[in-house]
Protein backbone atom coordinates (compact mmCIF):
# COMPACT_ATOMS: atom_id res chain seq x y z
CA UNK A 1 0.00 0.00 0.00
CA UNK A 2 0.89 3.64 0.20
CA UNK A 3 0.97 5.78 3.36
CA UNK A 4 -2.56 7.14 3.04
CA UNK A 5 -4.07 7.80 -0.38
CA UNK A 6 -6.10 4.75 -1.54
CA UNK A 7 -4.89 5.09 -5.13
CA UNK A 8 -1.27 4.54 -4.09
CA UNK A 9 -1.53 0.78 -4.42
CA UNK A 10 0.17 -1.35 -7.05
CA UNK A 11 -1.80 -3.41 -9.54
CA UNK A 12 -0.22 -6.52 -8.04
CA UNK A 13 -1.41 -5.67 -4.54
CA UNK A 14 -4.87 -4.78 -5.87
CA UNK A 15 -5.22 -8.14 -7.62
CA UNK A 16 -4.18 -9.98 -4.47
CA UNK A 17 -6.81 -8.13 -2.43
CA UNK A 18 -9.49 -9.09 -4.95
CA UNK A 19 -8.56 -12.77 -4.75
CA UNK A 20 -7.68 -13.27 -1.07
CA UNK A 21 -10.06 -15.23 1.15
CA UNK A 22 -8.87 -13.51 4.33
CA UNK A 23 -7.70 -9.92 4.98
CA UNK A 24 -5.54 -9.24 8.05
CA UNK A 25 -4.38 -5.83 9.25
CA UNK A 26 -2.84 -4.03 12.24
CA UNK A 27 -5.16 -1.94 14.41
CA UNK A 28 -5.05 -0.04 17.67
CA UNK A 29 -6.35 -1.95 20.67
CA UNK A 30 -9.59 0.02 20.91
CA UNK A 31 -9.67 1.93 17.62
CA UNK A 32 -9.99 1.63 13.89
CA UNK A 33 -7.25 0.46 11.55
CA UNK A 34 -5.73 3.14 9.32
CA UNK A 35 -4.46 0.42 6.99
CA UNK A 36 -7.98 -0.99 6.65
CA UNK A 37 -9.44 2.48 6.05
CA UNK A 38 -6.93 3.20 3.29
CA UNK A 39 -7.81 0.15 1.20
CA UNK A 40 -11.51 0.06 2.01
CA UNK A 41 -12.49 0.96 -1.61
CA UNK A 42 -10.52 -2.05 -2.88
CA UNK A 43 -11.78 -4.84 -0.60
CA UNK A 44 -14.68 -6.94 -1.91
CA UNK A 45 -17.58 -7.74 0.41
CA UNK A 46 -17.74 -11.02 2.25
CA UNK A 47 -14.07 -11.43 3.10
CA UNK A 48 -12.98 -12.87 6.43
CA UNK A 49 -11.11 -10.16 8.36
CA UNK A 50 -8.52 -10.41 11.12
CA UNK A 51 -7.77 -7.27 13.14
CA UNK A 52 -4.33 -7.55 14.76
CA UNK A 53 -4.86 -5.31 17.77
CA UNK A 54 -1.72 -3.81 19.26
CA UNK A 55 -1.62 -1.91 22.54
CA UNK A 56 0.62 1.15 22.29
CA UNK A 57 3.54 1.19 24.71
CA UNK A 58 3.61 -2.57 25.25
CA UNK A 59 5.60 -5.29 23.54
CA UNK A 60 3.78 -6.58 20.47
CA UNK A 61 5.47 -10.01 20.42
CA UNK A 62 2.55 -11.91 22.00
CA UNK A 63 0.14 -10.19 19.60
CA UNK A 64 2.17 -11.22 16.55
CA UNK A 65 2.54 -14.74 17.96
CA UNK A 66 -1.25 -15.06 18.27
CA UNK A 67 -1.87 -13.46 14.85
CA UNK A 68 0.57 -15.85 13.16
CA UNK A 69 -1.25 -18.81 14.74
CA UNK A 70 -4.66 -17.50 13.63
CA UNK A 71 -3.42 -16.81 10.09
CA UNK A 72 -1.73 -20.21 10.03
CA UNK A 73 -5.05 -21.93 10.74
CA UNK A 74 -6.63 -20.28 7.69
CA UNK A 75 -3.63 -21.22 5.56
CA UNK A 76 -3.81 -24.80 6.77
CA UNK A 77 -7.46 -24.84 5.64
CA UNK A 78 -6.34 -23.90 2.13
CA UNK A 79 -7.35 -20.25 2.30
CA UNK A 80 -5.22 -17.38 1.00
CA UNK A 81 -4.50 -14.50 3.38
CA UNK A 82 -3.56 -10.92 2.46
CA UNK A 83 -1.90 -8.87 5.22
CA UNK A 84 -2.13 -5.09 4.88
CA UNK A 85 0.87 -2.88 5.57
CA UNK A 86 1.09 0.87 5.13
CA UNK A 87 4.06 1.80 2.96
CA UNK A 88 6.62 -0.85 2.12
CA UNK A 89 6.41 -4.06 4.22
CA UNK A 90 10.18 -4.34 4.64
CA UNK A 91 10.91 -0.64 5.26
CA UNK A 92 10.13 -0.29 8.98
CA UNK A 93 6.87 -2.12 8.20
CA UNK A 94 5.08 -4.05 10.94
CA UNK A 95 4.45 -6.89 8.49
CA UNK A 96 8.06 -8.05 8.87
CA UNK A 97 7.25 -9.43 12.34
CA UNK A 98 4.48 -11.61 10.93
CA UNK A 99 6.65 -12.55 7.97
CA UNK A 100 9.34 -13.89 10.28
CA UNK A 101 6.90 -16.05 12.21
CA UNK A 102 5.02 -17.39 9.17
CA UNK A 103 8.13 -18.01 7.05
CA UNK A 104 9.87 -19.82 9.90
CA UNK A 105 6.75 -21.96 10.31
CA UNK A 106 7.14 -23.08 6.70
CA UNK A 107 4.30 -21.15 5.07
CA UNK A 108 5.00 -19.66 1.62
CA UNK A 109 4.87 -15.86 1.93
CA UNK A 110 4.90 -13.45 -1.01
CA UNK A 111 5.89 -9.87 -0.14
CA UNK A 112 4.62 -7.10 -2.43
CA UNK A 113 6.59 -3.82 -2.42
CA UNK A 114 4.62 -0.74 -1.43
CA UNK A 115 4.92 3.03 -1.76
CA UNK A 116 6.91 4.04 1.29
CA UNK A 117 6.08 7.19 3.24
CA UNK A 118 9.56 8.52 2.50
CA UNK A 119 8.96 8.41 -1.25
CA UNK A 120 5.47 9.84 -0.86
CA UNK A 121 6.72 12.70 1.33
CA UNK A 122 9.42 13.62 -1.19
CA UNK A 123 6.88 13.63 -4.02
CA UNK A 124 4.37 15.75 -2.09
CA UNK A 125 7.04 18.24 -1.03
CA UNK A 126 8.57 18.43 -4.50
CA UNK A 127 11.90 17.66 -2.84
CA UNK A 128 13.99 14.91 -4.45
CA UNK A 129 15.70 12.89 -1.75
CA UNK A 130 19.17 12.54 -3.26
CA UNK A 131 21.14 12.85 -6.48
CA UNK A 132 24.47 11.90 -8.03
CA UNK A 133 26.76 10.62 -5.26
CA UNK A 134 24.72 11.90 -2.31
CA UNK A 135 24.56 9.63 0.70
CA UNK A 136 20.99 9.47 2.01
CA UNK A 137 20.37 8.64 5.67
CA UNK A 138 17.13 7.43 7.21
CA UNK A 139 17.18 8.54 10.84
CA UNK A 140 14.62 7.48 13.47
CA UNK A 141 13.49 10.37 15.67
CA UNK A 142 13.66 8.33 18.90
CA UNK A 143 17.50 8.32 18.75
CA UNK A 144 19.07 10.36 21.54
CA UNK A 145 20.26 13.90 20.78
CA UNK A 146 23.96 12.97 20.61
CA UNK A 147 23.32 10.19 18.10
CA UNK A 148 21.07 12.45 16.03
CA UNK A 149 23.74 15.15 16.03
CA UNK A 150 26.41 12.70 14.92
CA UNK A 151 24.27 11.30 12.11
CA UNK A 152 23.27 14.71 10.76
CA UNK A 153 26.61 16.47 11.17
CA UNK A 154 28.08 15.37 7.85
CA UNK A 155 25.09 14.05 5.95
CA UNK A 156 24.31 14.99 2.35
CA UNK A 157 20.62 14.22 2.74
CA UNK A 158 18.40 12.79 5.45
CA UNK A 159 14.86 11.68 6.13
CA UNK A 160 13.99 11.86 9.82
CA UNK A 161 11.06 9.61 10.63
CA UNK A 162 8.94 8.68 13.67
CA UNK A 163 8.88 12.22 15.03
CA UNK A 164 5.87 12.34 17.35
CA UNK A 165 6.89 13.16 20.92
CA UNK A 166 10.54 13.40 19.80
CA UNK A 167 9.88 16.38 17.54
CA UNK A 168 11.20 19.12 19.85
CA UNK A 169 14.48 17.26 20.42
CA UNK A 170 14.95 16.65 16.69
CA UNK A 171 14.18 20.27 15.87
CA UNK A 172 16.68 21.53 18.45
CA UNK A 173 19.45 19.39 16.94
CA UNK A 174 18.65 20.62 13.43
CA UNK A 175 18.78 24.22 14.67
CA UNK A 176 22.12 23.62 16.42
CA UNK A 177 23.62 22.29 13.17
CA UNK A 178 22.38 25.26 11.15
CA UNK A 179 20.21 23.07 8.89
CA UNK A 180 16.82 24.59 9.59
CA UNK A 181 16.69 26.51 6.32
CA UNK A 182 17.38 23.22 4.47
CA UNK A 183 14.66 21.26 6.29
CA UNK A 184 11.11 20.58 5.12
CA UNK A 185 8.35 19.26 7.40
CA UNK A 186 5.37 17.14 6.35
CA UNK A 187 2.73 15.23 8.28
CA UNK A 188 0.08 12.73 7.18
CA UNK A 189 1.42 12.65 3.63
CA UNK A 190 -1.16 12.07 0.85
CA UNK A 191 -4.12 12.21 3.26
CA UNK A 192 -6.73 14.99 3.22
CA UNK A 193 -5.23 16.23 6.51
CA UNK A 194 -1.73 16.52 5.00
CA UNK A 195 0.34 19.49 6.16
CA UNK A 196 3.58 20.74 4.58
CA UNK A 197 5.73 23.67 5.69
CA UNK A 198 9.40 24.72 5.87
CA UNK A 199 10.60 23.58 9.29
CA UNK A 200 11.57 27.13 10.28
CA UNK A 201 8.01 28.35 9.71
CA UNK A 202 6.50 26.14 12.40
CA UNK A 203 5.62 27.77 15.75
CA UNK A 204 8.17 27.32 18.51
CA UNK A 205 5.75 25.14 20.49
CA UNK A 206 4.57 23.10 17.51
CA UNK A 207 3.71 19.43 18.02
CA UNK A 208 4.09 16.64 15.49
CA UNK A 209 2.10 13.43 15.09
CA UNK A 210 3.80 10.06 14.76
CA UNK A 211 3.05 10.07 11.03
CA UNK A 212 5.32 13.00 10.23
CA UNK A 213 8.72 13.44 8.65
CA UNK A 214 11.49 15.99 8.10
CA UNK A 215 13.48 15.93 4.88
CA UNK A 216 16.86 17.66 4.80
CA UNK A 217 19.27 18.22 1.94
CA UNK A 218 22.51 20.05 2.62
CA UNK A 219 22.39 21.81 -0.78
CA UNK A 220 18.80 22.78 -0.23
CA UNK A 221 17.69 21.09 -3.44
CA UNK A 222 19.15 17.80 -4.63
CA UNK A 223 19.47 19.01 -8.23
CA UNK A 224 21.77 21.92 -7.31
Amino acid sequence: MGPGEPDLITLKAYKILQQADVIAYPALEDGVSLARQIVDPHIPEGRIEIAIRIEMGKTADPVYDAAAIEIGKHLADGKTVAVLCEGDPFFYGSFMYLFGRLAEAGYPVKTVPGVSSMMACAAQLGAPLAAKNDVLQVIPGPLDADRLRAQLANTDAAAIIKLGRHFAKVRDVINELGLTDRARYIERATLETQKMVPLGDLPVDAKAPYFSMILIHRRGDAWR
